[in-house]
């Protein structure tokens, strides 16, 4: 019975226990409000992955940029142009998604809620470097953790060879970390099912109404992203046409979007950039890899400023400028420790709810449609490694041909 489970799709295994938990909490409210044990259950488990992912991810993305050229100029203006295009997608997520209204009719009441403080804008920039860096890894200080993992992999960089043991150890703690989140991740069905038969027990079914909204955003500032702010960086400095480029990723696109995985899809894209593009076979190596690690624009830009805001209204809790300020920055740090993986955003998402006091237990809702939410941010990331790969390409003359 446990085989016949497990084959089942995974995405359809998370709708199917949205259902039941919803049929449970319409049809036995006391039922479904004694089954939110089983969503705290959820939400303790990725609590848990959180700090030493992160850690972990970020200085195995640095160290593997250890020889001269990638640690150049190429790797310099590659690395630049993810996080670029990361702030303009968390910008488009949320503008779109303080516009559009996506508040239900009936506001829920938090559990458990982080305390949010407003601090100064030096308290701020001091509060990015620990002071005890166990503490931070202890408190699940996202912001302290990515600051410090970066120290860490900057310094194993720079010592070379006496680092190696160290650097290996840690790249086999990330591999260790993304198998233990896909173990994580299985229990998303029970985690779904306690959590929506607590919230339609409690609240009803009028808090699911936003969801389609949520989902409209989602996708109409990914179509944004990919058409206005990829298409115009391949025009000007890549200097190919977007439909011409669009139409030489498409292979690797629809790939990314059924497959749900950056690196699921590498040998489609490798393909596109290397035979359709023009890029470097060495480049292409380089580039797809790095950007199916760090370069998150679907998940670690648009979604996690979508979703926060979402879940914000969710809970009737007013965001300030400064909340929309780090929004931005964790949701673009976060992408460095996106694994490309399926459904790893979901666990990242926590970064960005962390670090605004925003409550945890909001994900039960977003992950019930993770699935339709994967494809497109999928697709966005793929189509953002692919961007990258031909403009620099193009700068750095490292074009093996030239496209129509």
């Amino acid at each position: 019975m446990l085989k016949a489970w497990f084959a089942i799709p995974f995405w359809q295994r998370v709708l199917g226990a949205f259902v039941v938990g919803m049929l449970i909490g319409a049809f036995s409210p006391e039922t479904g409000v004694a089954l939110k044990p089983l969503g705290d259950l959820f939400i303790r488990a990725i609590k848990m992955l959180v700090a030493p992912l992160i850690f972990c991810a970020i200085v195995s993305a640095i160290t593997d940029l250890n020889d001269g050229q990638k640690l150049g100029r190429l790797g310099a203006k590659t690395i630049g142009m993810f996080m670029l295009t990361a702030v303009i997608a968390s910008a488009i997520g949320l503008t779109l998604a303080t516009l559009i209204d996506m508040s239900p009719a009936t506001t829920l009441t938090a559990t458990e809620q982080n305390e949010k403080q407003i601090p100064s804008v030096a308290q701020v920039f001091l509060n990015f470097v620990p002071e005890n860096p166990f503490a931070a890894l202890s408190n699940g200080n996202v912001l302290q953790i990515v600051v410090f993992a970066a120290v860490v992999g900057i310094a194993i960089q720079k010592i070379g060879s006496k680092a190696e043991s160290l650097r290996q150890t840690i790249k086999s703690g990330a591999e260790v970390m993304y198998e233990i989140t896909r173990m994580v991740l299985q229990l998303t069905p029970i985690g779904v099912l306690g959590l929506m038969a607590w919230v339609i027990g409690e609240y009803g079914f009028g808090t699911l109404l936003p969801l389609a909204k949520f989902v409209g955003v989602i996708y109409l500032a990914a179509a944004i992203h990919i058409i206005f702010v990829y298409g115009s960086f391949v025009r000007f400095f890549g200097k190919l046409s977007p439909r011409e480029f669009f139409k030489s990723v498409f292979d690797a696109q629809v790939v990314a979007f059924t497959t749900c995985s950056s690196f699921g899809t590498l040998p489609a894209a490798h393909r596109a950039a290397t035979e359709r593009l023009g890029v470097s076979k060495d480049y292409a190596s380089f580039v797809l890899p790095l950007g199916a690690t760090i370069n998150m624009d679907g998940c670690g830009g648009i979604y996690p400023a979508v979703a926060a805001i979402f879940i914000a209204n969710l809970y009737g809790i007013p965001l300030e400028w400064f909340d929309y300020a780090l929004i931005m920055m964790t949701a673009t740090l976060a992408s460095v420790g996106t694994a490309g993986v399926p459904g790893t955003a979901l666990v990242m998402l926590t970064v960005t709810l962390n670090v605004v006091g925003l409550p945890l237990e909001g994900i039960a809702f977003i992950a019930a449609i993770d699935r339709i939410i994967d494809m497109v941010r999928t697709l966005t990331n793929v189509t953002g490694d692919l961007m990258v790969a031909r403009v620099v390409a193009q700068s750095e003359d490292l074009l093996v041909k030239e496209t129509a």
